[in-house]
């Protein structure tokens, strides 16, 4: 009985262990194709599948989608020809970049030039290229290029002391990209009249400097002024919009070289809540403003001392030669006196994002870097008004770029159509007499009232007035009392007679009155180009300094322009 009984448990137990052991085998095959399956889609994804799955705020820094496609055939052509390719190109180089090196030749040099220039026996590999989708009748082409070289390049230096130095400039680690245009498109062989190419975006551009048979930091500032100095050749000679222009068909192609077309104004008001990059006491911040980053073009403002919510309200002006793709960067540093000044933020704006003719008011946050835009770090914001007038324009002024003018772009759009200019006698006939416009005028400012403004007060209220002034002339006057209200309503009004509107600024101050004080809640910083530009307007503005509340007002403008002679 024993061993029948036994016998059917080790029967019913194998069957059991067999019919287990098969599941277990069919659950991991269908693991596997299910896997597999997983696998193929995965493999038949494109970048842009790959995009609407996950968003891009998580992927890391480094990763990079590309639509550029590989040039592998292109590099292995280029290796094979380089020697050939490196005897030409070396010399038309140097021909082309002397002049620009002795054009930024640095104060403490009397001149620099190539005593030997080649590119020496490694090849540059292009990673990439895609053709650019715009109007117009032409085919553009980018190539993105990477070169680890190892050129020989030896420059000729001579100090205002009289000290000649042959300088090596070795380690070049170069990445950047190409744009080839090819146009105007025509029907003879090759089928486009000319070639331009210019260096579109310069990703990395570093290199080591070394005196031959000597030690280049005996002469203090020599190493960062040369390679200065070769940077600012690079970007003048070559970085897009500098184009180079090679006819292959005869023809006139005036129109595919580098011009001005437009002119943009800049007034860089104001920052506010600006990171602190003093150990003791706060930042003196200062703005540096470019479209092209050259020596002569960038644009400094004045440096406001232990300060994180600095007021500028100064004027730039730029030359704008390709509105479409060029952008204006702001950088603001903090100034560390003798030592190197430490970056605080900075920000850019897109041209193309301009209307042209129109002031625009922006206020744009500042990041760590212009090129990485995963910076989640608070660093402060910088006020700025912009006006883009394209050269030829005609919005109510007339010639706003003519060279007698001495105004700023927006003194000619807010001067209206009159020409600025007077007509004087002498001995030579009639000459033009320049004049400086003056935007003089009554600023009426109507303080209606304030909304949701914080408690100041143990009792959860306050005893808000408001404090109004003038920049530029330090005129005053105050509202009165409203006491233990966060809603306050005044409907006071006050006038200001305004000298130069252009370069006055509003400045409103709320405060909570106190017994024995008073109390700062808050402020609004205008400059008074939009009430000057639309006559008269009432909108809410947010309380500056303050958790929460906005200020209602009414600003009115009476012009009364006068001309300065100059």
């Amino acid at each position: 009985m024993g061993f029948v009984l036994g016998l059917v448990l080790g029967i019913t137990l194998g069957l059991a262990l067999v019919i287990g052991f098969v599941k277990s085998e069919n659950a991991r095959s269908r693991r596997r194709s299910q896997l597999a399956a997983a696998v193929a889609a995965f493999s038949r994804l494109t970048v842009e599948d790959t995009r609407k799955i996950l968003p891009p705020e998580f992927y890391p820094p480094w990763v990079v989608f590309s639509q550029r496609q590989k040039l592998d055939w292109l590099n292995s052509l280029l290796t094979k020809i380089w020697p050939y390719v490196n005897e030409a190109a070396s010399e038309l180089i140097k021909a082309n970049v002397e002049p620009i090196l002795e054009q930024y030749t640095p104060v403490i040099l009397s001149s620099i030039k190539f005593s030997k220039f080649t590119l020496g026996t490694v090849a540059p590999q292009f990673t990439g290229v895609s053709i650019i989708e715009e109007g117009g009748d032409g085919v553009t082409m980018e190539l993105e290029m990477n070169w680890d070289g190892n050129p020989s390049i030896i420059l000729d230096i001579n100090t205002r002391l009289g000290v000649a130095l042959p300088v090596q400039v070795k380690n070049i680690g170069f990445t950047g990209v190409f744009r080839l245009m090819f146009k105007p498109l025509v029907d003879e062989f090759p089928c486009f009249g000319a070639v331009c190419f210019s260096l579109r975006q310069k990703k990395k551009l570093d290199l080591t400097l070394k005196v031959v048979g000597g030690d280049i930091s005996t002469i203090p500032g020599l190493s960062s002024a040369i390679e200065d100095t070769i940077r600012d050749a690079v970007e003048d000679s070559i970085t897009w919009p500098v184009r180079k222009v090679i006819p292959i068909l005869p023809g006139d192609y005036s129109d595919l070289e580098l011009k001005p077309v437009g002119m943009l104004e800049v007034k860089l008001v104001q920052a506010k809540e600006l990171t602190n990059k003093d150990l003791v006491g706060k930042s003196d911040p200062y703005a540096v403003l470019y479209v092209r980053p050259l020596r002569d073009r960038m644009k400094k403002s004045k440096t406001i001392n232990n300060d994180l919510n600095p007021v500028w309200n100064e004027h730039f002006e730029f030359i704008i030669e390709e509105a479409s793709t060029q952008h204006l960067v702001v950088k603001i540093y903090d100034d560390e006196g003798f030592q190197a000044a430490e970056l605080i933020g900075c920000a850019q704006v897109q041209l193309k994002d301009l209307e042209p003719g129109k002031v625009k008011d922006v206020w744009l946050k500042l990041v760590k870097d212009l090129e990485i835009q995963r910076d989640t770090k608070y660093r402060g914001e910088v006020h700025l008004e912009l006006l883009y007038c394209p050269n030829g324009m005609e919005n109510g002024f007339t010639n706003p770029f003519q060279r007698d003018f001495s105004m700023t772009s927006l003194e000619r759009v807010l001067k209206g159509g009159a020409n600025g200019l007077e007509v004087t006698e002498n001995g030579n006939g009639n000459m033009p007499k320049k004049r400086d416009v003056i935007v003089r005028g009554v600023l009426s400012v109507t303080v209606i009232s304030a909304e949701d403004l914080p408690p100041s007060d143990l009792m959860g209220k306050a005893d808000p007035y408001v404090v109004v002034s003038m920049k530029k002339s330090g005129l005053r006057n105050k509202t009165r009392v409203v006491n233990n209200s966060l809603n306050p309503v005044w409907n006071q009004t006050f006038d200001f007679v305004v000298e130069d509107g252009l370069h006055d600024m509003l400045i409103i101050e709320i405060w909570d009155h106190d017994t024995f004080g008073k109390d700062y809640m808050g402020k609004c910083i205008f400059t008074l180009t939009r009430v000057i530009l639309e006559g008269e307007y009432k909108d809410s503005f947010p309380v500056d300094g303050a958790k929460s509340g906005k200020l209602n007002l009414h600003l009115k403008w009476m012009a009364q322009p006068i001309y300065r002679d100059s």
